[in-house]
């Protein structure tokens, strides 16, 4: 943790969702999966604005303007009996790297789970982006090569959920 806080970080505002949904989308761009990435100001906003939000966010700003953010939720380790933090998205303009902004974005979560008591700061991230793999190996964040992640979406959700209506994701 840092004495002071990085003054370019901060909570996530209603007013920051089109700039948000739009740095969501450049990150799904990135991870060449453009085509995929259906989110829109209007979900966005529900999800961190309702009454009791399950997503939580942070944004990396720069001259007035947002040019990265950290999108997360909780999770909860049985094994540890805590919650921690899942890092869904994290995202920094390429024009913006380098100066810090990413692992900004990171020490204001690490602090968030120093804050509350939560035990771990997860994340996922693809194979082949050796940039973000030595980024946060350099952190002492450390691969979690024994597990495979699985998805079920779309038609076999619905088709395990009964044939009820699904959502991708």
């Amino acid at each position: 943790m840092t004495d002071v806080p990085d003054q370019r970080i901060r909570r996530v505002r209603e007013s920051d969702v089109d700039a948000v949904v739009g740095l969501v989308h450049e990150l799904a761009a990135y991870e060449r999966a453009p085509q995929e990435c259906e989110l829109t100001a209007d979900q966005l906003r529900d999800a961190l604005f309702r009454p009791s939000p399950a997503v939580f966010g942070h944004v990396a700003e720069v001259g007035g303007q947002v040019v990265g953010c950290a999108l997360w939720f909780l999770n909860f380790s049985t094994w540890r009996g805590t919650h921690g933090i899942y890092l869904e998205d994290l995202y920094v303009q390429p024009e913006h790297r380098g100066a810090g902004l990413g692992k900004a974005l990171l020490t204001a979560l690490a602090e968030e789970c120093v804050r509350h008591g939560y035990s771990r700061l997860e994340w996922s991230v693809l194979d082949w982006n050796a940039p973000s793999i030595g980024f946060y190996r350099s952190l002492g964040a450390v691969p979690m090569d024994e597990w495979t992640v699985f998805r079920l979406a779309d038609d076999p959700l619905a088709a395990l959920g009964g044939g009820l209506s699904a959502t991708r994701g």
